[in-house]
């Protein structure tokens, strides 16, 4: 290795990194991941794994504490503040205790902070903003060290919050004079610099510590290989990378994210597949800043609890915030919880350290929505023989019901109490009986395994498709590793094929999708996000691959993390053709749009049962009533492999219940499983009352699907029959009955209305075309869909609503209208609600979306919103911005061509030079390039402070008659945050 710059010198000249820096562009480069004894030290720049990440991969937790100068209240002067710190009895054995506490095993400490005046708690020879002369770090890694927590320290990239409070934070002329050059740390390049030459005193002073926490990159710090230099210098401490996959870096942090259902199921919003290391890095005050800023801000236990054990079930480390006092203790609402992690965790502390993620590349069954409204994980240890079902939601009966991804499962018992519980496996699934203690946060089941016996062996499989990106060839599907994967080269509809080899029976597809997407539409730092997973899907069968006839399958799988599986009931063929015609994501993420990978698919041909006790309700029980023609009937994929049929033709062929048993009287949510080739319907009596028709979508006759309704029930045993009144009804595999969902619940949909974004509106009498989607994103079917405008006085409305008997999982509803101001006059400040209604187990519930319609001001002939999808925004995105007109603004434009706005159909009536007036917000010197018609672009530079204030600039444009294009970007650097866009003449 060549000589290491050290503070005060210059740096070496710049070694060439590989082009981009995301995870996602460069991991075929990346070294597998590989148990540790057997990776030697890779190159940096592609370190997935390496024996260094091997203490944090065996850890479940972090503590972050952002802690410095500005913490409430705030000091202005260093010195103030290091002499209140220890008069106040700072301690680093309290933060070490309180870490372990939480079962935290490393310390990150972020004082070096762009909002906590960039605090440096080390006595340091370098100036340029606050030291310590008291060794607080120093202190911090020595306590550390004698309780085996290790302590990482924080870096910012960031100068821009130098003055935040009207005082300058950061010390140029001192900084200069030390270098004996005029640097300008309110610069990124000066401020990357002068923070250069901190983390090469930080190496050098404090061998002990375990890395850097770094938020973001700066320019000057890639330039001259900063990175690569801490390899050589401290080849075992860790590097972790913000928001950002650098290859280089350990870690990926993915911070503060929220909007998921359930809102603890932290890991929906990751995009970083394992083995990547990964960490989940939120606050535990449910409100306030990341900071100390004067409140006790209360911690919800459900949600931290369950963000705690979700992410361990998805192999990623929960990163905590607390917000420690200017005397280092925390506020009392975050010592109580603290206090109470101590106690919770110890109990099921196995199943949480040193274990992986269940349902994923280790092995394990499925995590996510189970039963009867329960949400939980899994955790496995290696090898996948002993796996731990957490339990996060409770389900709304006494058992718990998921698919056992075909492990035989040999005994089940509760992690905490030792009770061993009785279990049934049949169809694909596992189902712990009678539980009658549930835990406020966490029930844990420790389930032993015997293995998977019921797949095919990868290595006897061949794969092929219809398309394939370069360098993720179909082969990679079946080649037993998750590091490599198939490529769809975004082509939809897209079609992989199954070689089993030779004629053999086939029941079911485990589908391991790349888990490099979110699993829901999200903005995150401004960028568009969404699941690239599979969505509409056709499966057929063939004996040689020519001929396929019709599918054996056709529906739509959730959008949701984890192995998923396609039942195709019991089929004897030599190819099975997996036919994907959607994914979830729509364009306005194309990141994520058309882009489907998919680790491994693997082929099961059945699966594992026990005998006893039997599933509880299950069609063939010998309480039943079977009236007519109905009659037991072998079902491989169904509960307890037997289903009964012959409903059909009336109640003269009918099955009945004779003890369907419940607590209270009331309605109560019933689920039907059943199976049908072809669309039909059912209709269910309860009580001998008048009988409901339910309407069953047909698909697989041999594959049980669910349909949910509203019975009215009388505490203690009912009878409930179901027949058909069509000429061939359904099968029933099996019923369960339990208390409906909470009033508050409503099936997740997703609804967009376009145009999005504020419209304004010229003067006089004005016509608005408005389109509308709702898709349903849940198991639950909805019925009695409807949706439209709700007109304004005044307003007319061209076009019906539109109208579903009923939706399920994935099916959409769209249409379009025409909504016209009243004549006469202007059109005035408006917002028109565009509802769809429709009713979920007998409730209403609505979701609605607003078009916001405002007059245009006098003096301008054109002006359209940034945010307004009518625009092309390229790789930049969208984020909220109160003070911004619409409340919204487009961020992360520049610095490369893909990151732009460009706006369409700016239409003129007349030729001429206009006023171009561009509304932004900015920190710092910034510049957009502004292009008309595809011309010669012309710079608008800027300045401002804070990027949070909207301002204005203007320049002259010239434009056609008609409709013209104008474009906003900057190549090279990032360019200010666009508000809108508006014209004067």
């Amino acid at each position: 290795m060549g000589p290491r710059p050290q503070p005060g010198t210059p740096p070496p000249p710049p070694r060439p990194r590989p082009a981009g820096t995301r995870w996602r562009s460069i991991c075929a480069a990346v070294v597998l991941a590989l148990p540790a004894s057997l990776i030697s030290a890779a190159p940096a720049g592609a370190e997935v794994s390496h024996p260094r990440q091997q203490w944090l991969r065996e850890s479940t937790a972090g503590l972050f504490l952002h802690w410095g100068m500005l913490t409430a209240p705030r000091h202005l002067n260093c010195q103030e503040w290091e002499r209140d710190v220890t008069a106040g009895g700072w301690s680093a054995d309290y933060w070490v205790d309180e870490a372990r506490k939480l079962g935290a095993s490393y310390i990150v400490l972020a004082t070096f902070h762009s909002r906590l005046g960039y605090a440096r708690p080390w006595p340091s020879k370098i100036p340029g903003s606050c030291a310590t002369e008291r060794d607080l770090l120093g202190e911090l890694v020595k306590a550390g060290k004698a309780k085996d927590v290790r302590i990482i320290l924080y870096m910012t990239d960031d100068p821009q919050w130098h003055n935040e409070l009207g005082t300058e934070t950061l010390d140029s002329p001192a900084y200069s004079a030390y270098k004996g050059e005029r640097v300008d740390l309110t610069t990124r390049a000066g401020f990357g610099m002068y923070s250069y030459d901190l983390f090469f005193e930080v190496m050098e002073n404090y061998p002990d510590l375990a890395g850097f926490w770094i938020d973001n990159d700066n320019e000057y710090w890639e330039r001259n290989r900063l990175y690569e230099q801490i390899r050589e210098k401290r080849p075992s401490w860790l590097l972790s990378n913000n928001n950002e996959d650098t290859p280089i870096m350990d870690t990926v942090s993915n911070e503060q994210k929220t909007g998921m259902t359930p809102s603890y199921d932290y890991p929906q919003a990751a995009w970083t597949p394992m083995p990547r290391l990964v960490e989940a890095d939120y606050k535990l005050p449910t409100t306030g800043s990341w900071w100390y800023d004067g409140g006790d801000h209360p911690v919800d236990f459900r949600l931290s609890t369950g963000r705690y054990v979700t992410n361990a079930g998805s192999s990623m480390k929960s990163l905590m915030a607390e917000t420690p006092m200017v005397n280092g203790r925390f506020p009392p609402d975050q010592e109580r919880f603290n206090a109470f992690m101590s106690q919770w965790v110890p109990p099921i502390r196995s199943s949480l350290q040193g274990t992986e993620g269940g349902g994923y590349m280790y092995g394990g069954m499925q995590p996510g929505f189970w039963n009867d409204g329960a949400h939980g994980v899994v955790t496995v240890e290696r090898g996948a023989k002993t796996q731990y079902v957490h339990v996060v939601t409770r389900p709304r009966t006494d058992m718990v019901r998921l698919r056992d991804n075909g492990y035989k499962v040999t005994s089940v018992s509760d992690l905490r109490t030792g009770e061993r519980m009785r279990f049934t496996q049949s169809g694909g699934h596992l189902t712990i009986l009678g539980i009658r203690t549930w835990d406020a946060y966490d029930t844990v089941f420790k389930v032993q395994t015997a293995g998977q016996p019921y797949f095919y062996d990868q290595s006897a499989l061949k794969a092929s498709a219809s398309s394939a990106r370069e360098g993720h060839p179909a082969g990679d599907l079946v080649d037993g590793g998750f590091q490599t994967y198939w490529d769809g080269d975004r082509r939809l509809p897209v079609s992989v094929t199954l070689d089993l080899g030779k004629r053999r029976k086939a029941t079911y597809l485990a589908v391991d999708q790349r888990e490099w997407s979110p699993t829901y539409a999200r903005e995150s730092f401004g960028r568009p996000e969404d699941s690239a997973r599979i969505k509409d899907y056709r499966v057929y069968v063939s004996a040689h691959g020519r001929s396929w006839g019709q599918p054996v399958r056709t529906g739509a799988l959730r959008s949701a993390r984890g192995v998923q599986f396609i039942d195709i009931g019991e089929q004897h063929a030599r190819y099975i053709k997996l036919e994907v015609l959607t994914t979830w994501s729509g364009p306005q993420a194309p990141t994520f749009h058309r882009e489907l990978k998919i680790d491994e698919i693997r082929v099961a041909y059945g699966h594992p049962n026990s005998l006893l006790p039997p599933l509880p309700l299950e069609a063939e029980s010998l309480g039943n009533d079977r009236d007519g023609m109905a009659r037991l009937h072998l079902c491989r994929s169904c509960s307890g492999a037997f289903e009964v049929t012959g409903l059909g033709g009336g109640t003269r062929n009918a099955l009945t219940y004779r003890d369907v048993t419940v607590a209270e009287a009331g309605n109560h949510r019933l689920q039907i499983d059943h199976t049908s080739a072809a669309a039909t319907s059912l209709s269910v009596s309860a009580n001998g009352a008048p009988a409901v028709d339910v309407p069953i979508a047909g698909d697989n006759a041999e594959v049980p699907a669910s349909t949910a309704i509203s019975v009215p029930l009388r505490a203690g045993a009912n009878t409930v029959t179901l027949f058909s009144k069509a000429g061939k009804g359904p099968g029933i595999d099996r019923i369960a009955v339990g208390p409906l969902p909470p009033e508050s619940y409503v099936p997740r949909t997703t609804m967009t209305v376009e145009p999005a974004g504020m419209q304004w509106a010229g003067s006089g009498q004005q016509s608005i075309k408005v389109s509308a989607t709702l898709r349903l994103d849940d198991d639950d079917m909805i019925d009695k869909v409807r949706m439209a405008p709700v007109p304004l006085q005044g307003w007319s409305v061209q076009g019906d609503a539109v109208t579903a008997t009923t939706m399920r999982l994935g099916q959409t509803l769209e249409a379009s209208w025409t909504l016209t101001s009243p004549p006469g006059q202007d059109v005035g400040s408006v917002d028109i609600p565009i509802k769809a209604s429709f009713e979920t187990l007998g409730r209403p519930s609505e979701v609605t979306r607003q078009l916001r319609v405002r007059p245009r001001p006098a003096d301008r002939v054109f002006m359209r919103e940034a945010e307004d999808s009518r625009n092309r925004l390229g790789s930049s995105g969208i984020t909220n911005c109160s003070p911004c007109s619409g409340g919204q603004k487009v961020r992360n434009i520049g610095g490369g061509p893909d990151a732009y706005v460009e706006f369409e159909d700016v239409t003129v009536d007349t030729a001429g030079t206009y006023t171009l007036f561009i509304d932004y917000t900015v920190n710092g010197d910034r510049s957009f390039f502004v292009s008309v018609n595809g011309g010669t672009p012309v710079e608008a530079a800027v300045s401002g402070i804070g990027n949070s204030t909207p301002q204005t600039t203007s320049i002259p444009v010239t434009l056609r008659q008609g409709t013209n294009t104008i474009k906003l970007y900057n190549h090279q650097t990032s360019a200010p945050d666009l508000d809108r866009l508006s014209l004067a003449k």
